[in-house]
């Protein structure tokens, strides 16, 4: 071998290594930029609300990292069920193994816990919460109830909110405004989640898990067409929004719920839980008005 060779061989095996490690934690998270990533950012943005770059950065790398922990947890054990829902994912496509999943998932939660420290023991305490949700919906059965997986979802949101409102707040604390928007938004997600779970069925069935659209389809549907049209008006009410804004939120909840109700394929309900998460989007906007006022028109 010539000299020197081997540090060349070693640099070719990383440059082919590193990007097959990032294209698998991009898949790994690539259904929850909708549904975690841009909800909780633009909820902390609009709730701290965001007040420098620095600060903004910190919290999407927070989140990323935070949600990759809770990815690969959940995937780690639903090889079958993402074969026939997501058949693209890392264990499916045969990218990763169940035991490099299940050794990836420890090591990322330390990972979490370790990177939390330099930020102060209330956001290590935000990322225990969200290693023992995880652990709950995951291997503590948690999943397998509807109302415990409501439970989970809304304990993963929380700490995901509050995590991210410390990090991009001036103070990196919780006042009156930031308590009450991150406690309507735990009752919300307790109440609307179910919206994630139409286009699921059948894999959700296979995998022995009980969703609220699995255990009643009909009333399920129904349930939500009220809740999100009751939502939309709550919070036009309780933000003291403008008539128009009012008016608007109003009618876009109108448009959501009517299309969980009446569309009703795995095409539609797909597309359907795209717009739920723009409504949700727009939902976790709503404190900046008690902070500017800007949607008092």
């Amino acid at each position: 071998m010539k000299p020197g060779s081997h540090i060349f061989s070693s640099a070719r095996c990383w440059s082919a290594t590193i990007p097959r490690c990032v294209h698998v934690a991009i898949l790994f998270t690539w259904t929850d930029y909708k549904t975690i990533l841009l909800p909780v950012t633009t909820f902390a943005c609009s709730t701290a609300p965001i007040h420098s770059l620095s600060d903004f950065l910190h919290t999407l790398v927070f989140i990323w990292f935070h949600l990759l922990l809770c990815n690969i947890s959940n995937q780690a054990r639903s090889k079958d069920e993402d074969a026939i829902n997501r058949p693209w994912r890392p264990l499916p496509s045969g990218l990763i193994t169940e035991a490099q999943a299940i050794w990836l998932r420890y090591a990322t939660a330390l990972f979490c816990l370790l990177w939390s420290v330099q930020y102060g023991w209330e956001l290590v305490l935000v990322t225990t919460a969200l290693i023992a949700t995880t652990w709950v919906y995951d291997e503590g059965g948690g999943s397998k109830t509807v109302i415990g997986k409501n439970l989970c979802n809304v304990g993963g949101y929380v700490a995901f909110e509050v995590g991210a409102t410390r990090l991009m707040g001036v103070a990196h604390g919780l006042d009156t405004v930031s308590l009450a928007a991150i406690c309507i938004s735990g009752v919300l997600i307790f109440t609307t989640i179910q919206a994630q779970d139409f286009a699921d069925v059948e894999g959700d069935a296979a995998s022995g898990r009980v969703t609220f659209p699995v255990y009643a389809p009909e009333l399920s549907r129904a349930f939500t067409l009220f809740a999100v049209i009751a939502w939309s008006m709550f919070l036009g009410w309780f933000w003291h929004l403008g008539p128009m804004v009012s008016a608007a939120l109003g009618l876009f909840g109108v448009y959501v719920g009517a299309r969980y109700y009446l569309c009703r394929t795995v095409e539609m309900d797909e597309v359907s839980y795209l717009i739920f998460n723009v409504w949700l989007m727009c939902a976790n906007i709503l404190p900046l008005h008690a902070r500017t006022g800007v949607l008092g028109f």
